[in-house]
């Protein structure tokens, strides 16, 4: 490249290169990196910014991996550890092996580091030198690298700028749940880690697939290996999301996980901003009122721990939640009205999915606002009230009279769940890309084997709401609502090679209409694409085929 080319130009202009590269598929960075120094130089901090590590005996003891993460370390902002439950990552009962019998085996994490060797021989690891034997002759090389903890503070240590921790333990069996686990050894040692090291920038966690004991060992009050400044670091989290393992609703839940989620999300009590939560599989009981079921208030004295059994769970109550969204639960209208009440003065939206009532009805449930606003004109644009989040606008109180400051308390814009067609008037083109779709068989295959995508549309009308359409070319050759197929997620989607298309109701009409180019609203900066830009130019020829047939 001579210093007086176009491209030499283009690519020392800062806004135009970090824009050239945020198009450039993530599957294709590592390709592009290998053509010269200064390429592999600006395209690190976008290929790692995002990086997954799954667990293995090595991840955090080989020196040619921990090199590397050294290297690219300043640059992950967002890291998933996972480690999926297998049938080798659960532990058989540790045997003597003179009597046959099984030993009781306390855990105690050994936190100090390896790297002195004359300490490493003068400690044993896991309490005595005959217990550690035994388990290094019974267990799997992964349950010691789960334990080894200084590794795992070492690995941290070299993530200075990551913002978002992900968390992943999926399919673990409901029959195993009280089987002891290798995975579980290694929430402990990420746990530890999370609160030895720095990491001043960390704000937000994910659960993303989580098995209902995993309470018990990230939880840094109660968790093995917990010290009284342990709770310190998780106060820096305001983010927190979780997908855990369904708790089927039954009259006899397991009291003991139920327990240890509540006493789980006690410790963000404080500090907690955004809380998302979400049964997996079957629905359960909601998390954000377990004080008040009625199977958790039993105060008769346990036999396993008589001095604390009959004490009464302590009600969740989140000092600054701002937005809460719980999905697949079963609740109480009561148990509704109570935690709207409690968080009036902080809560700004908050959505109930697929959540069923036990006892009342919803208009009990969200009997508070009217109260506080002193009206129902917050129920005057909701089509369907049971699954319309509600937008709610706290304001300072000290200004205002009681009557006053309640009705300015709660500023409420329903967000209707099928917008007419009056409001996105638009969005009559995806009906008669459909009906030309199914139309004709032979079309649409053509159409599949040209688009080999799903094509999603994020439309904003005039009056700021937003909406989502996708034109499935990946395999029904069918357009639908919603960003992603039914029964896909718009972010599982997107990894098998989707194309997410965000612009104005107004600007989509041009555009079907043929009144304007994608390309054009591109370098507008009108139009935002999510994925392969390069499968976006197919969508094209699918626009035409309604504008003869959508009444814009």
């Amino acid at each position: 490249m001579a210093s007086g080319s176009t491209f030499l130009r283009f690519w020392l202009t800062e806004r135009a290169r970090d824009t050239f590269l945020s198009h450039i598929p993530k599957e294709e960075l590592p390709a592009f990196r290998l053509a010269c120094h200064d390429f592999g130089v600006r395209a690190a901090p976008l290929l790692f910014e995002d990086t997954t590590i799954t667990f293995r005996p090595s991840t955090f003891t080989k020196p040619a991996r921990m090199a590397a993460l050294d290297r690219i370390g300043h640059h992950i902002q967002t890291l998933t550890f996972s480690m999926p439950h297998t049938p080798e990552t659960f532990l058989p009962p540790l045997l003597d092996p003179v009597t046959g019998e099984e030993i009781t085996f306390l855990y105690e994490p050994y936190v100090q580091s390896t790297r002195d060797s004359g300490t490493r021989l003068s400690n044993p690891i896991y309490g005595s030198w005959e217990l550690t034997d035994l388990l290094v002759k019974q267990y799997s090389p992964l349950f010691h690298a789960a334990a080894n903890v200084p590794t795992f503070i070492r690995a941290l240590n070299a993530l200075p700028t990551l913002k978002h921790l992900k968390i992943s333990c999926p399919d673990q069996e409901a029959g195993q749940r009280y089987r002891r686990s290798i995975v579980d050894y290694a929430l402990i040692s990420l746990r530890i880690a999370v609160e030895r090291c720095k990491l001043p920038v960390l704000g937000s966690l994910s659960l993303v697939s989580i098995h209902p004991g995993a309470a018990l060992y990230l939880n840094p009050t109660m968790g093995f290996g917990a010290r009284p400044n342990s709770i310190k670091k998780w106060k820096q989290i305001k983010n927190l999301a979780i997908c855990m393992d369904g708790i089927p609703f039954s009259p006899y839940p397991p009291l003991d996980h139920l327990k240890l989620l509540h006493s789980y999300l006690q410790v963000f009590a404080s500090s907690l901003r955004n809380f998302v939560f979400r049964w997996q599989g079957s629905n359960g009981l909601s998390p954000l009122s377990l004080d008040k079921e009625l199977c958790l208030q039993d105060r008769s004295p346990g036999m396993a721990c008589p001095q604390r059994c009959h004490l009464a769970l302590r009600p969740l109550k989140f000092d600054k939640l701002r937005h809460m969204e719980v999905e697949n639960i079963v609740v109480d209208a009561s148990q509704v009205s109570s935690f709207i009440t409690a968080h009036r003065h902080t809560i700004r939206e908050f959505n109930f999915e697929d959540t069923h009532l036990r006892s009342g009805t919803w208009d009990q449930a969200l009997a508070p606002l009217t109260r506080i606003s002193g009206s129902e004109k917050w129920k005057e644009k909701a089509e369907e009230v049971m699954d319309v989040p509600l937008l709610l606008s706290p304001v300072d109180d000290e200004e205002n009279t009681v009557k006053d400051r309640a009705v300015d308390y709660f500023s409420c814009k329903p967000r209707p769940l099928r917008p007419s067609i009056e409001s996105f008037p638009s969005s009559g083109a995806f009906d008669a890309i459909h009906s030309s779709l199914q139309a004709d068989d032979a079309e649409r295959k053509d159409a599949v084997k040209k688009g080999n995508a799903v094509f999603a549309f994020k439309l904003k009308n005039k009056d700021g709401h937003e909406e989502g359409w996708h034109i499935d070319l990946k395999e029904k050759g069918a357009v639908g609502k919603g960003e992603a197929p039914e029964g896909k997620k718009a972010d599982e989607v997107l990894i098998l090679g989707a194309v997410t298309l965000s612009l104005s109701e107004e600007d989509f009409g041009k555009m079907v209409a043929g009144k304007t180019q994608a390309q054009r609203l591109f370098m507008a900066g009108k139009l935002k694409i999510k994925g392969d830009v390069m499968k976006a130019t197919k969508m094209e020829p699918v626009l035409k085929k309604a504008q003869t047939k959508a009444k814009l």
